[in-house]
């Protein structure tokens, strides 16, 4: 007979759960394991809401298991730490991102590329290799092996540091891999959210020329005086676009709704790579005008946890952090609605460590 969440391990762990497609969040007792030789025990003080949490819980995707407790961008304090842990210490400042595990012995993760291994088990509805649930950050402590954990700088912020173990790494990993990270290029950004504002700030810091490209002209002032884009374009005014036809070395284009790549791809300048973050069920492919420029469209997904630290580590030398919304635990539900309306600049933070209340004893 399989134990309650409560009883699968050793250690009484608390947070908030959906419990079907509803996607309604509420208290819920769980539990995590012990810690074990390589393991880290973080309390955690602050996780971002990513609006993949809001798919999930919603069961948008259809591959969602439940109970749920959701959230994969994860910081706080280390308070117990395995015999053999070397890279952490009780006290210390950590992060925890969108996976836990991984083979570790594959091609892919022997590359540094665990977030491309077919055995990769994610923070959250997924299963771990003891055959037990895992489960995310809208909760008291999480328990990881010290691998996953990433080491957190003192002078990044926790609060708007957390979105950057999903939205930094997410942007940050397809502007190194695809060259996209060097100065005087002209970097292409489309859709001004989540991901996208930090696609701007990293790519500004990686010294490269950027051009917003959303759909709202109210967005212009933002992109430009607030995040630092040199150049905005409305991408349903055919003047604009034609006027920034064959500008671009590279696109990151981070919407998740179907919209059209033909207008994107005539942006490019020949060689030029349009990448796409997001993930709409489906897009038509213009074909002709990727063979007539010699164009690509690729795909990126997060990165390995050698990358992550990397990218950690620049944002911290750059004071790149997230523009959020910092909440408390019980304004959830009320958050992803909101977010399904997007209707937030551009993050939420839930504050767990001082919101985030147990049941009463």
């Amino acid at each position: 007979m399989a134990k309650s969440p409560e009883n699968e391990h050793p250690v009484k762990a608390f947070g908030w759960a959906a419990n079907d497609t509803s996607g309604i969040l509420s208290p819920f007792n769980f539990s995590r394991r012990a810690t074990t030789d390589e393991d880290v025990r973080v309390k955690i003080l602050y996780c971002g809401i990513c609006h993949s949490d809001l798919h999930s819980v919603r069961n948008e995707r259809g591959n969602s298991k439940y109970p749920m407790v959701p959230g994969h961008e994860i910081v706080g304090i280390v308070t117990e730490v395995g015999s053999k842990v070397q890279k952490f210490k009780v006290g210390d400042k950590a992060g925890v991102g969108v996976m836990v595990g991984s083979c570790r012995s594959c091609n892919k993760c022997n590359s540094d590329l665990e977030n491309y291994c077919k055995k990769m088990v994610l923070t959250y509805r997924s299963t771990y290799f003891d055959g037990t649930p895992t489960y995310g950050g809208y909760s008291d402590i999480i328990v990881a092996n010290e691998h996953f954990v990433i080491r957190w700088p003192e002078n990044l912020p926790l609060d708007s540091g957390a979105p950057l173990l999903c939205a930094g790494i997410t942007t940050y990993s397809p502007l190194r891999y695809f060259g996209l990270d060097k100065p005087g290029l002209h970097v292409g950004v489309v859709g001004l959210g989540g991901l996208g504002h930090v696609a701007v700030k990293l790519a500004k810091a990686f010294g490269t020329k950027v051009t917003v490209i959303s759909t709202s002209a109210e967005k212009k002032k933002e992109a430009l005086e607030h995040l630092g884009a040199d150049f905005f374009l409305v991408s349903k005014d055919q003047d604009q676009m034609k006027a920034g036809a064959e500008t671009l070395d590279g696109i990151i284009d981070t919407v998740s709704a179907v919209h059209p790549l033909l207008p994107l791809l005539g942006l490019l300048k020949a060689d030029g790579k349009l990448i796409l973050l997001g993930s709409p069920p489906a897009l038509e492919l213009p074909v002709m005008p990727m063979l007539a420029g010699r164009k690509m469209i690729a795909g990126s997904g997060i990165g390995g946890l050698k990358e992550t630290q990397e990218m950690i580590d620049f944002c911290a030398k750059h004071n790149i952090t997230a523009d959020i919304e910092v909440i408390p635990m019980d304004y959830v539900n009320t958050a992803m609605d909101r977010l399904a309306k997007a209707d937030v600049r551009y993050r939420f933070v839930i504050d767990v460590g001082n919101t985030l209340k147990p049941p009463s004893s």
